[in-house]
């Protein structure tokens, strides 16, 4: 049974119905976030630091998000610092949400009179879909799915998703399941800190994408959005039209034309053949359940 709603005001605001991004590294979630901060009544943050140390302690310790309202407490109390609408607020903020909010001096991003909905897009938020439901029983959430293969291409060229594969990050203190990293159990450690980078890779999309279809079973229609990131680059007029109307509310699309962003496909030209082999061999089943044949 859900905990008793909480209302939560922020800057005198109520938040209701806040929006939440979740997807696997480089899916398009930055993306979704730049449409989502640009249309008028949001304010939606992205990696701020007091969200990213809670979402990332919640990532690699799974059993902290069952220790009763405890974690519940945190994730919303940590995201009520972050939604914060003060003066040079932006300074705090990764250069990609200042650049998606169009900040080009201390902020803030959003002025409190005209805001009517919260959200997130922090990296790394799928991991902690549970505690945020406990938290905002009336959220909705949207997730984007890209081909596992493109995601492993980017990936492989980000030095700051490349530093979670550290054979250090698999220690004795290392819980498992652990689908941060995409290792169901202790016996398999040695394998994975023996796997190339490509398949340590693989198995973060393959884990991610395996949250997101247990969302899509557990969470009802009306709060649970699941888009494709080829729509969003290929045909971005549509995907913005069933985000509104999931949302009840208008979303930019202007925000989605004239960026530069990854192309559909470039796994084709930066995948070796023995990365892009092994990445389908360990992703196989859900490339194959996702239609990226």
């Amino acid at each position: 049974m859900r905990p008793p709603t909480h209302i939560l005001v922020v800057n005198g605001i109520k938040v209701r119905r806040p929006v939440f991004v979740l997807a696997a590294p480089h899916s398009g979630s930055d993306l979704l976030a730049r449409a989502l901060k640009r249309s008028p009544g949001f304010h939606v943050t992205m990696g701020r630091a007091s969200v990213a140390h809670v979402v990332y302690a919640f990532a690699r310790r799974p059993s902290i998000t069952r220790r009763g309202m405890g974690a519940t407490r945190v994730l919303r109390d940590a995201l009520a610092e972050s939604w914060q609408i003060v003066p040079g607020a932006c300074r705090e903020c990764p250069a990609p949400c200042r650049e998606a909010g169009g900040v080009t001096e201390a902020g803030p991003c959003a002025t409190p009179g005209t805001v009517s909905r919260f959200g997130d897009a922090s990296p790394d938020l799928i991991y902690s879909a549970p505690v945020l439901l406990q938290a905002f029983p009336d959220a909705r959430f949207v997730q984007l799915i890209r081909d596992g293969r493109d995601v492993t291409a980017d990936m492989l060229a980000d030095p700051a998703t490349l530093a979670w594969f550290k054979p250090a990050m698999l220690s004795d203190e290392t819980e498992f399941p652990n689908p941060f990293l995409g290792v169901n159990s202790g016996a398999h450690g040695d394998r994975w800190k023996a796997m190339p980078t490509a398949g340590k890779c693989a198995l973060r999309w393959r884990s991610a994408v395996r949250l997101s279809a247990t969302l899509r079973q557990e969470l009802p229609r009306e709060q649970l959005l699941t888009l494709r990131y080829e729509d969003l680059v290929t045909a971005p007029a549509d995907a913005v039209e069933g985000l509104s109307a999931f949302l009840s509310t208008r979303i930019s699309k202007v925000a989605l034309y004239g960026r530069k962003v990854p192309r559909v496909g470039v796994w084709r030209t930066r995948l070796r053949g023995t990365d892009a082999e092994l990445v389908e061999k360990v992703a196989r089943e859900e490339l194959n359940r996702l239609g990226y044949r």
